[in-house]
């Protein structure tokens, strides 16, 4: 089973305190049809035990030697590399591309501390970035104020001075729905395809059943208290799917009341009408009800819930990936 970039941090800090030379490297820049982006993780051991990929294997072996000659001296590399057709081919691609690696060894151009840093924040769901000058030795770890586009968007790479690398290290991204209805049932499995992990919320034990929704958390507490405990923050998207004001409204105001990065709400234009006149009259302000994706997702035309669930899936990466 692959590893997580964000997680292949955690590990080389585990590895470094088990006495184990460990060095990082990280895909900084790409051109063309480069089979890894940006931001993309390797970490290497002396014994030559890896986890991650910064191509997809085209020049793991490259990278592998440079790792091992910086464990020696301590000192980073700034690796270039062509990927060639074939190679690309290889890897599932049409053709190739160009990437540019950084190679850092820990506990000497990586600080042990900022490692560690790192590992904690994700561990607290905090979003850093790590920073580093790529013609001088400065290294250091900012919030997302620093960077807020590149945080919102999940994009590591180089900044246009051509010598800082920001590296961004976002929270694991969720998606609570709130119904565990037909399209909730193909909607899990997409989110978590996408990366996002589902939590399904319905108090109707006969919805929100194992049987339905096999290996997927399920909460049956009421969606107001349900969401008051999951704390919907920036990297979180909300969909409220039961059709009913008895449980979509309480989810869709206490949700109004965080950071979440999206709310779609199912139903008709005439039903969202409703809805809004409801939230204007429990004192929500335009500026907060606007917020609401109603009728939920993209217009695709579909009818069948497996369509509506791709319609949803679609508007919520479109949110969360698309530049303002």
């Amino acid at each position: 089973m692959s590893i997580p970039d964000a997680d292949l941090l955690t590990l080389a800090h585990e590895w470094h305190c088990a006495g184990r030379k460990v060095a990082v490297a990280t895909v900084i820049e790409t051109w063309g049809s480069a089979p890894r982006a940006a931001g993309s993780l390797l970490i290497v051991d002396s014994e030559g035990a890896m986890e991650g990929s910064v191509s997809g294997g085209c020049v793991e072996g490259a990278v592998m030697v440079e790792a091992a000659e910086a464990l020696e001296d301590g000192k980073p590399r700034l690796l270039d590399y062509g990927v060639s057709d074939d190679d690309a081919f290889a890897v599932g691609l049409a053709c190739g591309g160009q990437i540019r690696v950084l190679v850092e060894p820990v506990g000497g151009a990586m600080a042990v501390d900022d490692l560690a840093t790192l590992r904690d924040a994700r561990s607290k769901k905090q979003p850093v970035a790590y920073v580093v000058d790529l013609l001088g030795d400065r290294r250091s770890i900012v919030g997302q104020d620093a960077y807020p586009e590149r945080f919102r968007l999940d994009r590591s790479g180089v900044e246009e001075d051509g010598r800082t690398f920001v590296a961004v290290h976002n929270p694991p991204l969720r998606m609570i729905i709130v119904g565990a209805v037909h399209i909730a049932q193909s909607l899990v499995g997409m989110a978590r395809s996408c990366g996002f992990s589902p939590f399904v919320i319905d108090p109707r034990g006969a919805f929100g059943s194992l049987a339905r929704f096999p290996g997927e958390t399920i909460v049956e507490d009421w969606p107001n208290e349900a969401l008051t405990a999951l704390k919907p923050d920036a990297r979180t998207a909300v969909v409220t799917l039961t059709h009913d004001p008895k449980l979509d409204d309480p989810a869709i105001m206490a949700t109004l009341a965080t950071k979440a990065f999206y709310l779609g709400c199912l139903g008709s234009k005439r039903t969202h009408a409703k809805r809004v006149a409801r939230l204007e009259a429990a004192g929500f302000s335009a500026d907060q009800i606007a917020r609401i994706s109603a009728p939920v997702g993209l217009d695709l035309g579909g009818r069948q819930p497996a369509e509506i669930a791709v319609s949803v899936m679609a508007e919520v990466i479109e949110t969360l990936r698309k530049a303002t």
